[in-house]
């Protein structure tokens, strides 16, 4: 589903990226973690188009992104709160993008409904604004906004920060469930090992942007990367 090849970005002349060979196929769980500055964020950025690849591409689904747009109708993808829309409620702004991926409102309010225990009532029908929402709520709405549409591809930056322990508990469950579809690749980056860990099939482990490990995860992983990181 999604192939990297001779991929870096450079910024000065100071390598922040850089990833020669990448597969990531269609329907695995892809958990990337890394320390501040590892280049998880970049690498999302990249294959969303949202920055250009100094060196490489980026295919997804045979399509590669920085040269053609089809990519954006079967991916989702909610990086941080800049993706919102501060100015519209979260009615408004799910319908907003529902509207983009060809969804009536209906079909917005049906796929919500799968949402309720998420939401917990601090979302809906509270004729607030996204400004003035918590990070943590901000989020809820950024995420279950990813999944509008079913999007064959979903990518979340760091889905579990400012969230309480109940709604990660529960955006693992969702997660969980996504990646349960064949048809479905998730891709998620956390500074949260275990949470990753619980979650994904696969960790990918950056440092100073360049892959130092490629684990199909196990009972032993999140220890590996414990490990790892104290060094």
């Amino acid at each position: 589903m999604i192939q990297v090849q001779n991929l870096s970005k450079s910024y000065n002349g100071n390598i922040v990226l850089k990833i020669d060979n990448l597969e990531i196929p269609k329907g695995q769980s892809f958990g990337l973690v890394g320390n501040n500055g590892a280049g998880k964020t970049t690498f999302f950025s990249l294959l969303l188009d949202l920055i250009r690849p100094t060196t490489g591409f980026v295919n997804n689904n045979g399509v590669q992104v920085n040269t053609d747009e089809s990519w954006k109708s079967f991916t989702g993808s909610f990086l941080d709160e800049n993706f919102l829309i501060g100015y519209l409620t979260p009615e408004e702004y799910f319908y907003f993008i529902g509207d983009l991926h060809g969804q009536n409102k209906a079909d917005v309010d049906a796929l919500l409904n799968d949402y309720v225990e998420f939401f917990n009532g601090e979302i809906l029908n509270n004729k607030k604004y996204l400004r003035d929402l918590s990070k943590g709520n901000q989020k809820k709405v950024g995420i279950i906004a990813t999944l509008i549409g079913r999007p064959e591809v979903v990518i979340l930056d760091e889905p579990f920060a400012n969230l309480d322990p109940t709604t990660v508990n529960r955006l693992k469950k969702i997660i969980k469930k996504l990646a349960e579809n064949p048809d479905v690749t998730v891709l998620v980056s956390s500074h949260d090992l275990q949470h990753t860990v619980e979650v994904c099939d696969r960790i990918v482990a950056l440092n100073k942007g360049e892959i130092v490990k490629d684990i199909q995860t196990s009972t032993e992983t999140l220890q590996e990367l414990e490990v790892f990181f104290a060094v």
